[in-house]
């Protein structure tokens, strides 16, 4: 299963905002960070936010945080989050996709199996559990070394 950029990136935001859980992270400087684009950082933030994942607030000093502790957010709950509304093929859409086989496919049943059981492991990890310490943070994200003279 691949997953979408969106819930990459979601991931990645969600981890660093674990490593410092008592901050609030702007998504400019998110975005800055990954080297990512702040609109789509934007809506990623706005889909955790509806979800109930982080809290969000305006104005000097504002940002977002975590909701509530890594450790009662199941990795399964942020990918069906993230996901919501990605079908893993085209006839698995919600409007039925484009399939001459749709009568007759045994797979999507398998698919569909199989995605259950992927989401099904990741429901047994948290968000803590893939939280880096600041420390390895700082140094994954800092500019590699120049060249020395």
């Amino acid at each position: 299963m691949r997953l979408t950029s969106f819930t990459d990136y979601g991931l990645r935001m969600l981890m660093r905002m674990a490593g410092a859980p008592d901050r609030a992270f702007s998504t400019a400087e998110l975005a800055e960070e990954f080297g990512l684009s702040r609109n789509h950082l934007t809506k990623i933030m706005q889909r955790l936010a509806q979800g109930g994942i982080v809290t969000t607030r305006r104005g000097a000093g504002g940002g977002a945080m975590l909701a509530r502790p890594a450790r009662d957010i199941r990795l399964g709950a942020l990918v069906r989050l993230l996901e919501q509304g990605q079908a893993m093929v085209e006839c698995m859409a919600s409007d039925g996709g484009d399939c001459s086989l749709t009568h007759c496919c045994r797979l999507k049943a398998r698919l569909r199996s199989a995605e259950a059981a992927f989401l099904s492991d990741l429901d047994n990890s948290t968000l803590a559990d893939i939280v880096l310490p600041e420390r390895e943070i700082d140094r994954a994200t800092a500019a590699p070394p120049g060249p020395r003279p």
